[in-house]
């Protein structure tokens, strides 16, 4: 009990959401335990389902988000951790929790005994887990998504123990970014020195609530948006931070159709049979992931699927850049 609560005493936690409803209650009766952070803070927003207060009928420090300002999950985190630290400025470490996610119950004392343990690493992470793979195809693809390799990695995601003060020393989050926030911090910490480490452990249940094709599209369309976005930042060597992505979205989901599209108009139909090509690439895949993935077949048909949503994620990108607009949300739930 002395030692939960000595590693307690300089804990913060910062869940962020949107109208995220009873996977909210989850998430704050995960936290608000016996063995409860120094502060948790809940950063909305602009939901208008009751999140606001019910955060605060648990005791939670709430901040709500200025509508004027476009919403993204790097601003709202970056926010929450202010405010924490406007609280208790001496907190060391701060644990990352979106509001459809559930921390497991010993996951806050295990990442602060690794971080504690590991003297370089600016953040921790584990295991994150879909609470519902057999609810569609597409919850259990986010479960293969997060099944990443232990030690040290070069990103987390944005379930993640944070320690305090290599955090501020960054700046935190970026937060013009809509996806992709954390590897961006990620690649700065590693530029100064730092490591991310991410453990064996078990770390959080994560209820993505995919049950449509359409869900699945968009949120695919936005990873598209960060490859882009995060290979022109950090595309240079020696990171070429999602230079591979990037190029193989363009490859697949634009580049080889134009040509074939191209070629059969100007050459012959025939040349419409070189798009045998994707379900070659289908079998391939599939070899890869044949003994690692549970569902090996729809695994690798929606990694090449996938590549349609992702490049047009990256158009709209170049779009606007182009136009110097300020990117919005791509949400899907």
């Amino acid at each position: 009990m002395k030692e939960h609560q000595l590693l307690n005493s300089s804990l913060g936690v910062v869940v962020i959401g949107r109208n995220e409803g009873e996977r909210l209650r989850k998430c704050l009766a995960s936290i608000t335990t016996e063995h409860r952070p120094r502060i948790v803070v809940y950063v909305d927003s602009g939901s208008t389902d009751g999140s606001v207060e019910f955060a605060r009928s648990l005791g939670c420090h709430v901040v709500e988000l200025d509508l004027r300002t476009a919403f993204t999950a790097a601003r709202a985190r970056n926010q929450g951790v202010a405010y924490a630290l406007g609280v208790f400025p001496d907190l060391e470490s701060v644990q990352f929790v979106d509001g459809d996610c559930e921390l497991l119950p010993d996951w806050l004392s295990l990442a602060q005994t690794a971080l504690r343990s590991n003297p370089a690493a600016a953040a921790v992470c584990g295991r994150l887990r879909e609470r519902y793979p057999e609810k569609s195809i597409y919850n259990q693809l986010c479960d293969i998504e997060w099944n990443t390799p232990v030690g040290n990695v070069k990103a987390c995601g944005g379930i993640a123990l944070f320690r305090v003060a290599p955090f501020a020393a960054s700046g935190g989050f970026r937060e013009g970014l809509i996806a992709g926030e954390e590897p961006e911090l990620c690649i700065r910490l590693r530029a100064v020195g730092w490591t991310i480490l991410r453990i064996s452990h078990d770390m959080a249940l994560h209820d993505a609530a995919m049950l449509r094709f359409g869900q699945w599209w968009n949120r695919t369309k936005r990873c598209g948006y960060a490859f882009a976005e995060g290979s022109a930042l950090h595309g240079a060597p020696p990171e070429r931070h999602w230079v591979r992505e990037t190029r193989s979205a363009w490859l697949w989901g634009a580049g080889i159709p134009i040509l074939v599209a191209a070629m059969a108009v100007s050459i012959s139909a025939w040349a419409s049979a070189l798009l045998l090509v994707y379900p070659l690439q289908v079998a391939r895949l599939y070899w890869r992931v044949r003994h690692t993935s549970p569902r090996p077949g729809w695994h690798a048909t929606f990694l090449v699927l996938g590549k349609l949503p992702e490049v047009l994620g990256q158009f709209k990108y170049l779009l606007d850049r182009t136009r110097g607009k300020r990117a919005t949300l791509i949400e899907y739930k």
